[in-house]
């Protein structure tokens, strides 16, 4: 399957980023190489632009897409937990710029031996980075029942997480829950069945694809190292795909601010037009916070 992935929020995060010439810029995520491409032509001819990314077949895509750039842009395979690291081992230390998506490319969530969606039968994977060592179906057949109700509920917000976990033990007693349509029907039989527009499994996918990645961890560990990345005047953009995500961004750049650390671009979240919502459903969720470095 070709990689694709329409990013989100584009014009909005090239418009808070101000890139120009001769910067350096960091895409934390970079997935497809989206929001990448329209750093690199914003900060033509001499910007440069280093992109992580934990899959490989999201760099292969990203290398593909920007290869037009060529020195201009490095990429590293590696997590946006590491980001310190891996910048300052590339050569990107004070840089002008940093972007993250926190978003699942559309790829990944359609490609189904990824294992992120709950419409397709495929293996209970939901790594981002395939060679992790801990697929959903390890947590949904190894947690005990009250750290599977607990998980769902915080990752997931999910009010019904104890009666899923409860299911869930039950029906891995009989067999181990190992495909992405198994657990989906065990979900919405444990909450009665599907009411509205949302699946019933939305809440619980979401808490297991969190975990798996360790993403709020993750994000709560980058933050502070993007900050110490930006040289003054730098700004960084986070894209946040829910509540649990863009509450640490906004707790985390709110506490800069008052120690002095960093200046609020966006006092309010920048959310995607009707228009871009319309012909991008994803990006309904999205949530662009963006913040400059002072000192």
């Amino acid at each position: 399957m070709e990689y694709h992935h329409t990013p989100v929020l584009l014009a909005e995060v090239v418009a808070g980023l101000l890139p120009r010439p001769g910067g350096r810029y960091i895409d934390g995520t970079v997935g497809g190489g989206g929001h990448a491409a329209a750093i690199l032509e914003a900060s033509s001819p001499d910007g440069r632009l280093l992109g992580i990314d934990c899959d490989p077949a999201a760099l292969a895509a990203a290398a593909a897409r920007l290869a037009p750039y060529g020195d201009r842009v490095t990429l590293v395979r590696g997590s946006f937990r590491e980001i310190g690291q891996l910048a300052a081992t590339s050569g990107f230390v004070q840089v002008e710029g940093v972007v993250l998506d926190l978003g699942v490319s559309s790829y990944q969530l359609d490609t189904p031996e990824r294992g992120f969606s709950f419409q397709a039968h495929a293996p209970l994977d939901m790594r981002l980075d395939p060679d992790a060592p801990v697929t959903a179906a390890h947590l949904v057949n190894n947690l005990p029942e009250q750290e599977l109700a607990d998980l769902i509920f915080r990752y997931g917000e999910e009010r019904g997480s104890r009666r899923i976990a409860r299911a869930i033990v039950e029906a891995r007693q009989r067999k181990p829950v190992t495909t992405t349509d198994e657990l989906a029907a065990i979900v919405t039989r444990a909450l009665g069945g599907q009411r509205g527009r949302i699946h019933p499994a939305t809440r619980t996918f979401q808490a297991l694809r969190i975990a798996v990645n360790n993403e709020l961890a993750s994000l709560e560990a980058a933050l502070p190292q993007i900050i110490d990345l930006l040289a003054p005047g730098g700004r960084m953009a986070i894209i946040a795909f829910h509540s649990l995500e863009d509450r640490i961004v906004k707790h985390t750049l709110r506490a800069e601010a008052q120690a002095g650390r960093l200046r609020i671009i966006t006092r309010k979240p920048v959310e995607a037009s009707i228009e871009e919502q319309r012909a991008n459903p994803r990006s309904r969720s999205a949530r662009l916070r963006v913040a400059e470095r002072v000192s």
